[in-house]
């Protein structure tokens, strides 16, 4: 898979199913044959994963010591509401009730592609994200990735 760039506003029908815009589908050639995983954000919003990408977070997440308490909590909270999707022949996917509740859509989203995943957000709640931008994010970028990549750019 390379990665995922773009944003996407699409419209839910009335059964809670959405066309996965063509110019992403190009990007998951993957998706037809082996489904994408949706899962909560860790804020209100929803995230989609290739089955790929999905494998490596459980991949992840089974070498936590589960005999930790914080472990096991952090598994159960990552994993609740994990839904496997399937493309129908018009391509579109049914997004799960109990997860467009928790993230509060309704039936406009916008998919915003963040390297490896998809995020999944209400179209007013996104634009409410993107309005609260940080005012100097030049600062932002420093802090996040000054030390990072000692003689890149980006």
């Amino acid at each position: 898979m390379s990665y995922l760039t773009g944003e996407f506003e699409c419209k839910l029908d009335n059964k809670g199913r959405m066309i996965i815009p063509a110019g992403l589908k190009k990007k998951l050639p993957e998706a037809d044959s082996e489904g994408l995983v949706i899962n909560r954000g860790f804020k209100k919003y929803l995230v989609i994963y290739t089955k790929q990408e999905w494998n490596k977070k459980l991949d992840e997440l089974s070498k936590l010591n589960q005999y930790e308490s914080k472990n096991i909590e952090f598994i159960r909270y990552f994993t609740r509401g994990a839904t496997e999707l399937s493309l129908d022949a018009a391509g579109r996917v049914n997004l799960p009730q109990l997860l467009l509740d928790y993230a509060g859509i309704k039936d406009e989203v916008v998919l915003t592609c963040q390297i490896n995943k998809i995020e999944v957000w209400d179209k007013a709640a996104h634009r409410a994200m993107i309005d609260d931008e940080p005012e100097n994010f030049a600062a932002l970028a420093e802090e996040v990735m000054g030390d990072k990549r000692k003689g890149e750019s980006i």
